[in-house]
């Protein structure tokens, strides 16, 4: 090869993958919006502020990670952290969120998916994916918790005795058994533009968290379950809380599930509501999607 030649010869691609940082966040947006989309920057922004503000457990990154050629992003994979049970012995979730590779690069994919499960002591979940990546989802080791969503009307459930529904406000006392980690949880939620309810049954506080949401054109609105201790609590006390629900208009409850609820007034639709895949240790929770890009990106 000439002299020539070889002064000629193009420079090999630097290839990479790191952390976010904050000086990323505006590229970091137009490759989002161009990855998705039916989310216009504005909602990007605004989900990017949200992750910028909210606290990371130590030492996890803030955002996730970036892939780029040469200095520049072609690549993205967004990773909320969270300390899950705080006041009973605590783990580190993370929802796997928005992973997008432009097509020229998408044999680079690999190096953002091991990057983004490399923490092997945090328990990961994915709550979106699409129908065709539930193979190579469950290839990398993820196991199916949910299988479907339930459309429920709770409002036509039984009346329940010795109990009180009551909205949640920040400021106001609801006792003892209502612990700092599920007000703090509360009030983060509702700060998200969640509906915060505590019900109260025979002195024991019961904490339920819904998001508003479209179901599709012709159904319209609903609410989905975000929160409670436990999906039987919001069986047993679906009564009380579909009718004070209903006084403000909302008659729908959308939750995650397994299988149908005996007990629930409602339908299970399999498939519905992406069925949710989880990596680690820690089996989530069916009932627990707070600190989750369902509330967190708008």
């Amino acid at each position: 090869m000439s002299e020539k030649m070889q002064l000629t010869r193009e420079k090999p691609a630097r290839i990479g993958c790191r952390p976010i940082r904050d000086a990323d966040i505006g590229p970091l947006i137009e490759l989002l919006t161009e990855g998705f989309p039916d989310r216009t920057a504005a909602n990007w922004a605004r989900a990017m502020q949200r992750l910028a503000q909210r606290e990371v457990p130590a030492p996890y990154p803030r955002f996730g990670y970036l892939l780029e050629v040469d200095d520049t992003p072609v690549g993205v994979v967004l990773l909320i952290f969270s300390t899950q049970g705080k006041e009973r012995g605590s783990h580190v979730r993370c929802n796997i969120s928005s992973w997008y590779v432009k097509d020229s690069y998408r044999g680079y994919a690999s190096l953002l998916s091991n990057a983004a499960v490399r923490h092997k002591q945090v328990t990961y979940i994915n709550i979106s994916p699409g129908v065709w990546t539930w193979p190579i989802i469950e290839a990398q080791g993820f196991t199916r918790y949910t299988f479907g969503q339930i459309v429920a009307v709770p409002a036509l459930s039984p009346w329940v005795g010795n109990c009180c529904v009551r909205q949640f406000h920040a400021a106001e006392d609801y006792g003892p058994t209502l612990s700092k980690e599920e007000r703090d949880i509360l009030t983060a939620h509702l700060d998200y533009g969640c509906l915060a309810y505590v019900v109260m049954e025979k002195g024991e506080a019961n904490p339920f968290i819904f998001l508003p949401r479209r179901i599709n054109r012709r159904i319209g609105s609903a609410l989905q379950l975000v929160y409670c201790c436990d999906v039987r609590d919001f069986v047993r006390l679906a009564g009380p809380i579909g009718r004070a629900l209903a006084r403000r208009g909302r008659l729908l409850v959308c939750l995650d599930a397994a299988g149908p609820l005996p007990g629930l007034v409602g339908k299970y639709f399999p498939d519905r509501g992406y069925p949710k895949f989880f990596k680690g240790s820690e089996r989530p929770r069916i009932g627990d999607l707070t600190y989750s890009e369902l509330v967190l990106f708008p």
